[in-house]
Protein backbone atom coordinates (compact mmCIF):
# COMPACT_ATOMS: atom_id res chain seq x y z
CA UNK A 1 0.00 0.00 0.00
CA UNK A 2 3.05 2.25 0.36
CA UNK A 3 6.53 2.44 -1.09
CA UNK A 4 8.23 3.76 1.54
CA UNK A 5 7.18 3.83 5.43
CA UNK A 6 9.10 5.51 7.95
CA UNK A 7 8.40 4.75 11.82
CA UNK A 8 9.55 6.03 15.21
CA UNK A 9 10.78 3.68 18.04
CA UNK A 10 11.46 5.02 21.41
CA UNK A 11 11.01 1.25 22.93
CA UNK A 12 9.00 -0.88 20.57
CA UNK A 13 7.07 1.19 18.66
CA UNK A 14 8.54 -0.15 14.88
CA UNK A 15 9.23 -3.38 16.05
CA UNK A 16 5.71 -4.57 17.71
CA UNK A 17 3.54 -3.10 15.00
CA UNK A 18 5.47 -4.91 12.27
CA UNK A 19 5.52 -8.34 14.10
CA UNK A 20 1.53 -7.54 14.09
CA UNK A 21 1.04 -6.68 11.08
CA UNK A 22 3.02 -8.98 8.54
CA UNK A 23 6.13 -6.58 7.45
CA UNK A 24 9.62 -5.96 8.35
CA UNK A 25 10.96 -3.65 10.93
CA UNK A 26 14.17 -2.33 10.85
CA UNK A 27 14.92 -0.62 13.66
CA UNK A 28 18.44 0.91 13.71
CA UNK A 29 21.50 2.00 15.56
CA UNK A 30 21.08 5.21 17.38
CA UNK A 31 21.56 7.92 15.31
CA UNK A 32 22.05 6.09 12.25
CA UNK A 33 19.54 8.02 11.14
CA UNK A 34 18.31 11.60 11.66
CA UNK A 35 15.59 12.68 14.63
CA UNK A 36 15.54 16.06 13.22
CA UNK A 37 11.98 17.25 12.36
CA UNK A 38 10.41 14.09 14.82
CA UNK A 39 8.43 15.48 17.97
CA UNK A 40 10.88 13.78 20.46
CA UNK A 41 10.27 11.44 23.75
CA UNK A 42 14.07 10.94 24.77
CA UNK A 43 17.69 11.99 22.58
CA UNK A 44 18.84 8.90 24.49
CA UNK A 45 16.16 6.37 22.73
CA UNK A 46 14.47 7.57 19.88
CA UNK A 47 15.16 6.09 16.56
CA UNK A 48 13.79 6.28 13.27
CA UNK A 49 13.62 3.67 11.23
CA UNK A 50 11.91 1.39 8.33
CA UNK A 51 8.57 -0.60 7.96
CA UNK A 52 8.15 -2.41 5.01
CA UNK A 53 7.14 -5.53 2.77
CA UNK A 54 10.48 -7.53 3.13
CA UNK A 55 13.97 -7.13 3.74
CA UNK A 56 15.00 -5.48 0.31
CA UNK A 57 12.40 -3.03 0.72
CA UNK A 58 13.49 -1.92 4.10
CA UNK A 59 17.33 -1.90 2.89
CA UNK A 60 17.50 -0.47 -0.30
CA UNK A 61 14.48 2.21 -0.59
CA UNK A 62 15.55 5.75 0.29
CA UNK A 63 18.59 5.58 2.43
CA UNK A 64 17.87 7.39 5.15
CA UNK A 65 21.51 6.94 6.92
CA UNK A 66 23.75 9.79 7.33
CA UNK A 67 25.40 12.53 8.90
CA UNK A 68 22.76 15.48 10.10
CA UNK A 69 24.15 18.33 11.55
CA UNK A 70 20.43 19.25 13.01
CA UNK A 71 21.18 16.09 14.85
CA UNK A 72 24.90 16.44 15.03
CA UNK A 73 25.62 14.45 17.85
CA UNK A 74 24.03 10.77 17.72
CA UNK A 75 24.81 11.00 13.63
CA UNK A 76 28.09 12.12 13.70
CA UNK A 77 28.87 9.05 16.13
CA UNK A 78 27.04 6.63 14.53
CA UNK A 79 28.35 7.72 11.01
CA UNK A 80 31.25 5.35 11.66
CA UNK A 81 29.41 2.46 11.07
CA UNK A 82 27.92 3.38 7.65
CA UNK A 83 29.57 0.72 5.42
CA UNK A 84 31.11 1.73 2.20
CA UNK A 85 28.87 0.81 -1.06
CA UNK A 86 25.64 0.85 1.15
CA UNK A 87 23.80 -1.87 2.37
CA UNK A 88 22.15 -3.51 -0.50
CA UNK A 89 25.51 -6.03 -0.51
CA UNK A 90 24.15 -7.79 2.23
CA UNK A 91 21.16 -9.22 0.93
CA UNK A 92 22.60 -12.67 0.80
CA UNK A 93 20.85 -15.90 0.85
CA UNK A 94 23.59 -17.86 2.28
CA UNK A 95 23.94 -15.04 5.10
CA UNK A 96 22.71 -17.30 8.05
CA UNK A 97 25.81 -19.69 7.02
CA UNK A 98 28.46 -19.00 10.26
CA UNK A 99 26.27 -16.38 12.13
CA UNK A 100 26.67 -17.16 15.78
CA UNK A 101 23.07 -17.03 17.05
CA UNK A 102 21.94 -16.48 20.87
CA UNK A 103 18.14 -17.64 22.17
CA UNK A 104 18.02 -16.34 25.34
CA UNK A 105 15.65 -17.66 28.16
CA UNK A 106 12.57 -16.78 29.32
CA UNK A 107 11.21 -15.18 25.98
CA UNK A 108 9.62 -17.89 23.90
CA UNK A 109 7.08 -18.77 26.88
CA UNK A 110 3.64 -17.84 27.31
CA UNK A 111 2.52 -18.19 23.40
CA UNK A 112 0.28 -21.28 22.17
CA UNK A 113 1.56 -24.17 20.79
CA UNK A 114 1.49 -23.33 17.46
CA UNK A 115 3.40 -20.31 17.49
CA UNK A 116 6.38 -22.36 19.88
CA UNK A 117 6.25 -25.34 17.70
CA UNK A 118 7.18 -22.59 14.95
CA UNK A 119 9.38 -20.66 16.65
CA UNK A 120 11.08 -24.27 17.13
CA UNK A 121 11.07 -24.91 13.70
CA UNK A 122 12.65 -21.80 12.24
CA UNK A 123 15.79 -22.47 14.63
CA UNK A 124 16.06 -25.49 12.82
CA UNK A 125 16.05 -24.09 9.61
CA UNK A 126 18.83 -21.64 10.79
CA UNK A 127 20.98 -24.30 11.73
CA UNK A 128 20.27 -26.02 8.60
CA UNK A 129 21.30 -22.85 6.87
CA UNK A 130 25.02 -23.34 8.33
CA UNK A 131 23.92 -20.63 11.62
CA UNK A 132 25.49 -22.02 14.86
CA UNK A 133 22.42 -21.74 17.16
CA UNK A 134 22.94 -21.66 21.28
CA UNK A 135 19.83 -21.86 23.31
CA UNK A 136 19.30 -21.68 27.09
CA UNK A 137 21.11 -18.48 27.67
CA UNK A 138 20.82 -15.76 30.21
CA UNK A 139 20.72 -12.04 29.78
CA UNK A 140 20.10 -12.02 33.53
CA UNK A 141 20.21 -14.26 36.49
CA UNK A 142 16.41 -13.30 36.87
CA UNK A 143 15.29 -11.99 33.41
CA UNK A 144 11.38 -10.65 34.96
CA UNK A 145 13.53 -8.40 37.31
CA UNK A 146 15.47 -6.99 34.95
CA UNK A 147 12.74 -5.84 32.73
CA UNK A 148 10.83 -4.69 35.48
CA UNK A 149 14.32 -2.47 36.77
CA UNK A 150 14.40 -1.23 33.34
CA UNK A 151 10.90 -0.36 32.50
CA UNK A 152 11.43 1.85 36.12
CA UNK A 153 14.66 3.46 35.32
CA UNK A 154 12.97 4.40 31.68
CA UNK A 155 10.13 6.12 33.17
CA UNK A 156 12.29 7.97 35.22
CA UNK A 157 14.46 8.95 32.22
CA UNK A 158 12.17 9.45 30.01
CA UNK A 159 9.85 11.99 32.02
CA UNK A 160 12.44 14.72 32.11
CA UNK A 161 13.87 13.69 28.77
CA UNK A 162 10.52 14.56 27.44
CA UNK A 163 9.93 17.92 29.52
CA UNK A 164 13.51 19.34 27.93
CA UNK A 165 13.06 17.71 24.41
CA UNK A 166 9.77 19.09 23.96
CA UNK A 167 10.37 22.52 24.49
CA UNK A 168 13.24 22.18 22.20
CA UNK A 169 10.69 20.73 19.51
CA UNK A 170 8.46 23.27 20.13
CA UNK A 171 11.02 26.21 20.19
CA UNK A 172 11.83 25.10 16.57
CA UNK A 173 8.97 25.33 14.74
CA UNK A 174 8.32 28.17 12.41
CA UNK A 175 4.50 28.39 14.21
CA UNK A 176 3.00 26.92 17.13
CA UNK A 177 0.10 27.54 19.61
CA UNK A 178 1.86 25.93 22.19
CA UNK A 179 5.65 26.69 23.36
CA UNK A 180 5.67 24.38 26.56
CA UNK A 181 4.52 21.12 28.10
CA UNK A 182 2.43 23.11 30.20
CA UNK A 183 0.83 24.88 26.82
CA UNK A 184 0.13 20.91 25.81
CA UNK A 185 -1.61 20.27 29.38
CA UNK A 186 -3.32 23.47 29.49
CA UNK A 187 -4.84 22.70 25.89
CA UNK A 188 -5.72 19.22 26.04
CA UNK A 189 -7.74 20.36 29.13
CA UNK A 190 -9.31 23.32 27.12
CA UNK A 191 -10.69 20.86 24.94
CA UNK A 192 -11.10 17.64 26.36
CA UNK A 193 -13.53 16.18 24.15
CA UNK A 194 -11.51 16.58 21.00
CA UNK A 195 -8.60 15.71 22.80
CA UNK A 196 -10.47 12.54 24.67
CA UNK A 197 -9.29 13.06 27.75
CA UNK A 198 -11.95 10.62 29.60
CA UNK A 199 -10.31 7.72 27.67
CA UNK A 200 -6.69 8.44 27.89
CA UNK A 201 -5.98 11.16 30.33
CA UNK A 202 -2.34 12.68 30.05
CA UNK A 203 -1.04 11.28 33.26
CA UNK A 204 2.11 10.98 31.71
CA UNK A 205 2.93 14.50 30.50
CA UNK A 206 1.85 15.81 34.05
CA UNK A 207 4.30 13.55 35.42
CA UNK A 208 7.10 14.80 32.94
CA UNK A 209 5.77 18.59 33.39
CA UNK A 210 6.69 18.00 37.40
CA UNK A 211 10.47 17.59 36.42
CA UNK A 212 13.02 19.88 36.77
CA UNK A 213 15.55 18.90 34.71
CA UNK A 214 18.55 15.94 34.68
CA UNK A 215 19.28 15.98 38.41
CA UNK A 216 20.74 13.44 40.26
CA UNK A 217 17.80 10.45 40.63
CA UNK A 218 17.79 10.88 36.56
CA UNK A 219 21.21 10.93 36.29
CA UNK A 220 21.51 7.55 38.28
CA UNK A 221 18.51 6.21 36.09
CA UNK A 222 20.29 6.68 32.99
CA UNK A 223 23.89 5.39 34.48
CA UNK A 224 21.77 2.28 35.90
CA UNK A 225 20.39 1.58 32.46
CA UNK A 226 24.22 1.68 30.86
CA UNK A 227 24.86 -0.29 33.64
CA UNK A 228 21.93 -3.08 32.99
CA UNK A 229 22.78 -2.95 29.30
CA UNK A 230 26.66 -3.66 29.78
CA UNK A 231 26.14 -6.34 32.68
CA UNK A 232 23.04 -7.88 30.20
CA UNK A 233 22.92 -7.70 26.64
CA UNK A 234 26.33 -6.44 25.72
CA UNK A 235 28.31 -8.71 27.90
CA UNK A 236 26.06 -11.97 26.68
CA UNK A 237 26.83 -11.01 23.29
CA UNK A 238 30.51 -10.74 23.66
CA UNK A 239 31.24 -13.49 26.20
CA UNK A 240 29.34 -15.67 23.52
CA UNK A 241 30.67 -14.06 20.29
CA UNK A 242 26.95 -13.66 19.22
CA UNK A 243 26.45 -12.17 15.46
CA UNK A 244 22.67 -11.97 17.42
CA UNK A 245 19.93 -12.37 19.67
CA UNK A 246 16.65 -13.53 18.70
CA UNK A 247 13.52 -13.33 20.16
CA UNK A 248 9.54 -13.61 19.48
CA UNK A 249 7.82 -10.32 18.37
CA UNK A 250 9.00 -7.16 19.62
CA UNK A 251 9.62 -8.81 23.33
CA UNK A 252 13.61 -7.92 23.25
CA UNK A 253 12.73 -4.08 22.51
CA UNK A 254 13.82 -3.02 25.69
CA UNK A 255 17.27 -4.46 25.75
CA UNK A 256 17.77 -3.42 22.70
CA UNK A 257 16.30 0.43 23.42
CA UNK A 258 18.24 1.17 26.23
CA UNK A 259 21.37 1.48 24.99
CA UNK A 260 20.77 2.40 20.98
CA UNK A 261 20.69 -1.17 19.75
CA UNK A 262 19.36 -2.58 16.47
CA UNK A 263 16.58 -4.71 15.72
CA UNK A 264 15.39 -6.51 12.64
CA UNK A 265 11.49 -7.68 12.77
CA UNK A 266 10.29 -10.35 10.41
CA UNK A 267 7.40 -12.19 9.65
CA UNK A 268 7.71 -15.94 11.20
CA UNK A 269 4.14 -17.12 10.48
CA UNK A 270 0.13 -16.91 11.23
CA UNK A 271 -0.98 -18.32 14.22
CA UNK A 272 -5.01 -20.22 13.70
CA UNK A 273 -7.06 -16.84 13.72
CA UNK A 274 -4.77 -16.04 10.91
CA UNK A 275 -2.93 -13.20 12.70
CA UNK A 276 0.62 -12.84 11.94
CA UNK A 277 3.52 -12.82 14.12
CA UNK A 278 7.20 -12.28 14.22
CA UNK A 279 10.90 -12.94 15.10
CA UNK A 280 13.35 -10.44 15.57
CA UNK A 281 16.87 -10.13 14.97
CA UNK A 282 18.58 -8.24 17.48
CA UNK A 283 22.05 -7.16 17.80
CA UNK A 284 24.38 -4.09 19.11
CA UNK A 285 25.34 -1.02 17.81
CA UNK A 286 26.79 -1.27 13.84
CA UNK A 287 25.90 -4.95 13.56
CA UNK A 288 23.43 -4.10 10.88
CA UNK A 289 25.59 -5.95 8.00
CA UNK A 290 25.43 -9.26 10.08
CA UNK A 291 21.25 -8.47 10.99
CA UNK A 292 20.47 -8.23 7.09
CA UNK A 293 22.59 -11.23 6.32
CA UNK A 294 20.63 -13.11 8.51
CA UNK A 295 17.32 -11.39 8.46
CA UNK A 296 17.68 -11.56 4.43
CA UNK A 297 18.93 -14.95 4.31
CA UNK A 298 15.89 -16.45 6.64
CA UNK A 299 13.25 -14.47 4.80
CA UNK A 300 14.17 -15.91 1.86
CA UNK A 301 14.63 -19.52 3.23
CA UNK A 302 11.18 -19.51 5.09
CA UNK A 303 8.73 -17.17 2.23
CA UNK A 304 5.98 -17.26 5.04
CA UNK A 305 4.53 -13.89 4.16
CA UNK A 306 1.15 -13.66 2.09
CA UNK A 307 0.05 -10.32 0.52
CA UNK A 308 -3.14 -8.56 2.36
CA UNK A 309 -6.41 -8.90 0.99
CA UNK A 310 -9.23 -7.15 1.21
CA UNK A 311 -12.79 -8.79 2.07
CA UNK A 312 -15.66 -6.68 0.13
Amino acid sequence: MAAVTLGTETDGSILCPSSCNSVVGIKPTLGLTSRAGVVPITPLQDTVGKMQADVPDGVGRSAIVGYDAQDAAATGAASKYIPHGGYTQFLKKKGLKGKRIGVPNGFFQGYDQTQLNTYKQHLATMRKLGAVVIEKLDVAANLTALLVEIYAKEGIAMQAEFKLSITAYLASLVYSPVHSLADIIAFNNKLPVEERLKDFGQPDLIAAQSTNGIGPVERAAIRSLKELNANGLQKLTMERQLDAIVAPNSDISSLLAISGHLGIVVLAGYDEKGFPFGICFGGLQGYEPRLIEMAYSFEQATKVRRPPMFKP
